[in-house]
């Protein structure tokens, strides 16, 4: 829509510009009065009163141009359409208006027609009323002053009835022991009676009254004396014998003792079920129907005692003093029942029950903290809270632990189950994973989701004491301490550490054949402990932190301490590991060498079963290894490893070159061969460190091995054929160790000690041809 389609009348900017321009035409301000200036006296101002429009129209023409003039006119005509518009805007919306206020005026008066009738039926009525209320107040003008005087004797009469009454009424509440209505009766008419004691038949009806009410203050007395209401009932009893001006101290003292009696009670009652008179188990109640008990019956029954002592003995001195000695008192007996109940909790398998009861006992006692401020009550109730909170967590670290160990006692069982079935094995040999390898991921990976799972359901159980609806989650202790040293030092780190100490301990206990420690066994806890080192430690930590927020304000173990204690374990159990195996291979070949006889021994013709043996159990351990450990790196092998000539061969090839010379000289020069050729060979270090990984784990368990052989080797003496044999064994173990090693170079040098050994202990040194060597290992 373009804007001259758009009314005048409906745009308000337009009829504000039009109301100005009117206000200005009449020369009128704001508030539709005339602005006291002085009159222009100017005859050329077009706006004045004195304008004169030839002096106006002489004036253009003789300071304007031709231009100008037109551009005057025409702006002068533009302003008298405006104006013209305007005023005939004004006219019409002002005549709709008086259109309006026309009707309105009429119908007005026909309302205030009516009304007029209204008010003159309303004025004859009230004439009316008037004249009729004249008319009886001069009938019974006469008759007045006698019904007020007689009304006033009816009255006076009544108060005198009620006290001759009095007497006959407070006996009958003494004997329906209605004891508070007699008490507020005889108070009603005490100021009297004592007003107009001088009068016989008053002073009477007084001493009636005393008797009677002495009377009542003796059965009061002895009610109180008995203890055997309630405390509600003793509050009534010491408020009416203070309305009887008995003396408040003596009051205040026998107050709290019966008080104090009753709240025992209920303590030998809450100690009657800690300890139960039958020992079953089933007598006992749980922690929340103790504390329930507890709170019910002794803690609202102390309340009531603040909350009546405070009302009955306000105004008494040591008020506050006496009623706080009271309240701590017995609250310390009911702490330390609590206490004792709470210790009884030693099972975790639920740990909402407790938590509730807590939660419980620790909302009831803010009670107290309002009705007695400045009381300890709360702050110890709270310092119990923690101290359960602090002892479950222990007990759940506890039970971590006793898990753990039952966890490592079933995978030693499932380690020794299959043992049993290999027949002609020993129970602690390498070949004991031989019938079940597979079952070694199972077993780690079952091990740790377990451990796992009991740990998230640990900090579950834990966190209910962090919970938003548990009135003590909002103390500053759980939400700072708690968290941080109570969870997460005191139970994941100190758990963690358990896992790596615990494990560190099989390398301890174990003797030099392994103990009764599985071989495997280690492998696993190694692997776990370097998984733990990876990522599971990161993993438990970071839930912790999330699960209750833990703010390190204090200090906390880092994760990588704990990863590199982790870490350690691992590297000590592996180290173990190949140790164990190392010395059971060790202990084969150590009888194998001390149980014959290599002087007389006859012409080999196979390869000893003891060296198959040691091939199969390392074959063994190689694919138990592989199932934890990645391969590894090895370096690159020859064409030939498995038929490689030793040098040791040539060795003795050249002491059977110096045999027709041999002279006491010629072990000398032998030995200044082996040794400058040692000399050039790289050190071999036998019980270094693995690293973690299945080729460096098999090297550390043949250098063992192997480095055993070489020991037992030098300390025999050997014949011709007991040397031959030596080759040939060790020619066999070549065909087949060097694929376990990184380097096999390394089994190279050891074999050829062993068989230059030999040929050095020999004393008929001649060796058996490559060729036949060869023969007779292919053949076995």
């Amino acid at each position: 829509m373009d804007e001259g389609s758009v009314p005048v009348a409906e745009d308000p900017g337009r009829r504000r510009r039009v109301h100005g321009m009117l206000k200005l035409y009449y020369g009128l301000n704001e508030e539709g009065k005339a602005p006291e200036q002085p009159e222009s006296l100017d005859p050329c101002d077009i706006n004045g009163p004195h304008f004169d429009p030839e002096l106006y129209l002489n004036k253009l023409r003789r300071e304007c141009s031709l231009t100008e003039l037109m551009d005057q006119e025409t702006c002068m005509v533009r302003q008298i359409r405006s104006l013209d518009s305007d005023m005939q805007t004004l006219v019409y919306e002002n005549y709709n208006k008086f259109i309006s206020a026309t009707d309105t005026i009429r119908k007005m008066k026909n309302d205030f027609k009516k009304m007029e009738d209204e008010m003159d039926c309303l004025s004859a009525n009230m004439a009316a009323i008037t004249e009729f209320s004249a008319r009886i107040s001069g009938t019974l003008q006469d008759q007045h002053a006698q019904i007020t005087k007689l009304s006033g004797v009816h009255t006076l009469l009544r108060k005198l009835q009620f006290l001759f009454e009095l007497p006959a009424r407070l006996n009958k509440c003494l004997e329906l022991q209605a004891y508070a209505q007699a008490v507020n009766t005889h108070r009603r008419a005490r100021c009297v009676l004592q007003q107009y004691s001088h009068l016989p038949s008053f002073k009477g009806i007084q001493d009636d009254c005393h008797a009677i009410m002495d009377k009542l203050a003796q059965e009061l007395r002895q009610k109180f004396r008995d203890g055997g209401s309630s405390a509600k009932d003793l509050s009534e009893c010491v408020e009416l014998l203070l309305q009887l001006d008995e003396p408040a101290e003596e009051l205040c003292d026998k107050f709290l003792s019966h008080a104090r009696s009753r709240l025992e009670s209920d303590l030998q009652g809450l100690e009657a079920e800690i300890r139960p008179s039958l020992p079953s188990p089933a007598s006992n109640t749980d922690i929340l129907e103790f504390i329930d008990r507890g709170c019910n019956e002794f803690v609202s029954s102390l309340c009531l005692v603040i909350t009546s002592y405070q009302e009955l003995f306000i105004n008494h001195a040591q008020k506050g003093e006496l009623l706080h000695v009271f309240v701590d008192d017995l609250a310390a007996r009911y702490f330390m029942l609590v206490e004792r109940r709470i210790q009884e909790e030693k099972g975790v398998g639920d740990n909402s029950l407790l938590v509730r009861a807590l939660d419980r006992f620790h909302r009831r006692l803010q009670a107290v903290a309002k009705l007695l401020p400045g009381s300890a009550v709360p702050n110890k109730g709270t310092e119990i809270v923690i101290r359960a909170a602090t002892e479950r967590v222990k007990q759940y670290l506890s039970a971590l632990q006793s898990f753990y160990m039952d966890s490592l006692t079933d995978v030693r069982q499932a380690l020794a189950t299959p043992r049993l079935s290999v027949a002609g094995t020993s129970v602690a040999g390498p070949a004991s994973g031989r019938d079940a390898p597979t079952s070694l991921p199972e077993l780690l990976s079952s091990l740790s989701a377990s451990i796992l799972n009991q740990i998230k359901s640990v900090l579950a159980s834990v966190h209910l004491f962090t919970a938003k609806d548990i009135t003590f989650s909002n103390k500053p202790y759980f939400k700072g301490e708690f968290c941080s040293q109570g969870v997460r030092e005191s139970l994941v780190v100190s758990f963690i550490k358990f896992v790596c100490q615990s494990s560190r301990q099989f390398c301890e206990t174990a003797g030099d054949k392994g103990g009764s420690t599985p071989p495997a066994l280690l492998l696993l806890l190694s692997r776990l402990c370097l998984d733990y080192e990876t990522s599971t430690i990161s993993y438990i930590l970071t839930l912790t932190d999330e699960q209750f927020l833990v703010q390190h304000h204090s200090p906390v173990t880092p994760v990588t301490t704990l990863c590199a204690e982790a870490r350690e374990a691992a590297q000590k159990l592996l180290n173990h590991y190949v140790k164990v195996q190392g010395l059971i291979i060790s202990q084969m070949l150590r009888k194998s060498v001390e149980t014959r006889d290599w002087v007389n021994t006859i012409e080999p013709r196979n390869v000893r079963a003891v060296m198959k043996r040691v091939v199969e159990d390392t074959t063994s351990i190689d694919v138990q290894v592989g199932l934890l450990y990645e391969e590894g790196v090895r370096k690159a092998h020859s064409s030939d490893s498995s038929k490689r000539t030793f040098s040791v061969y040539s060795s003795s090839r050249q002491q059977a070159r110096y045999a027709a010379s041999y002279t006491p000289s010629a072990p000398m020069d032998t030995n200044l061969l082996s040794n400058i050729h040692k000399l050039f060979s790289e050190r071999i270090d036998i019980f270094s460190s693995v690293e973690f990984n299945k080729v460096s784990v098999m090297t550390g368990i043949i250098k063992i091995s192997l480095k055993t052989f070489l020991e037992c080797v030098r300390l025999r003496t050997f014949g011709r054929y007991g040397l031959q044999q030596i080759q040939v064994d060790c020619h066999y173990l070549q065909m087949y160790l060097w694929r376990f090693v990184s380097d096999e170079n390394l089994v190279h040098f050891l074999l050829d000690e062993i068989v230059g050994s030999a040929a050095h202990r020999c004393l008929d040194p001649a060796p058996m041809e490559q060729s036949v060597i060869e023969v007779i290992c292919e053949r076995g």
